[in-house]
């Protein structure tokens, strides 16, 4: 089973910096986070980038569908100004971009593959070959995760090598099967609907768990008791001071 930290900043330190910014990802490594996770998405014209939404409007000032804007529309909006004016100017960052800030912060990460409905197998065989060519064997081997099954089906092909968590808000029934079937690591469940007895089943047919996104330190230490392995938070910085004041 792969070693991953307690804690990992979601979408960077999105409370301190507009999420999935390379200021995000900074001030979560400065907060002392050792791993983030990020959102991966397709351009119109097929380039890779760091954005969560379907669409521009809530952390940019662009509208519309993120799938449906090229890559020179999108470098020319600003998505920063909308979380505070200090951010003005940020922009949607590459992928490139991302895992070079990574490197040089010695950061390991969770890829999130999203899922644009038909065009989920093409962001993979986008996203990895970058990825496979750029990562330093040196540093922590990536997470690649995503609620599509079609998305992580097409990176076992692609990057077999690398971890894969099956993402899910539910547990569905069928979850030993896809699990099996996808080749899982992990499995990454939305906290609110995750159950003692069922990490106790999942980690029992050795798959680690992971947690998303929990940003209370009492719910996150109840987790971890139940043997859940990491948790996803906005809060890395104090989730870690709250978690070394325990230890």
């Amino acid at each position: 089973m792969a070693i991953f930290p307690r804690i990992i900043g979601h979408r960077g330190s999105p409370r301190s910096a507009p999420e999935n910014t390379l200021a995000s990802f900074r001030r979560a490594a400065q907060d002392g986070a050792r791993w983030v996770e990020f959102d991966a998405a397709l351009t119109l014209d097929g380039r890779v980038v760091i954005f969560h939404d379907d669409e521009l409007d809530r952390t940019s000032d662009g509208s519309g569908l993120l799938a449906d804007a090229t890559f020179e529309q999108l470098a020319a909006l600003d998505a920063g100004g909308w979380f505070a004016p200090e951010f003005k100017g940020e922009m949607i960052p590459t992928l490139e971009e991302a895992l070079e800030l990574f490197a040089n912060f010695n950061l390991g990460f969770n890829m999130e593959l999203k899922t644009d409905k038909g065009r989920e197998v093409d962001l993979a065989a986008a996203a990895l070959p970058i990825v496979l060519d750029s990562w330093p064997s040196s540093l922590p081997t990536p997470l690649i995760s995503s609620f599509s099954r079609q998305a992580l089906a097409a990176a076992k092909d692609i990057a077999p090598q690398w971890p894969r968590g099956f993402l899910f808000d539910r547990l569905p029934e069928d979850w030993r099967e896809a699990a099996k079937l996808l080749g899982a690591a992990t499995l990454n469940a939305n906290h609110k609907h995750l159950t003692r007895d069922q990490v106790l089943e999942i980690r029992g047919l050795g798959y680690g768990v992971m947690a998303y996104t929990v940003n209370e330190p009492a719910r996150a230490e109840t987790l971890f008791a139940w043997g859940v392995e990491a948790v996803f938070t906005d809060i890395p910085g104090e989730m870690i001071a709250a978690f070394a004041k325990l230890t």
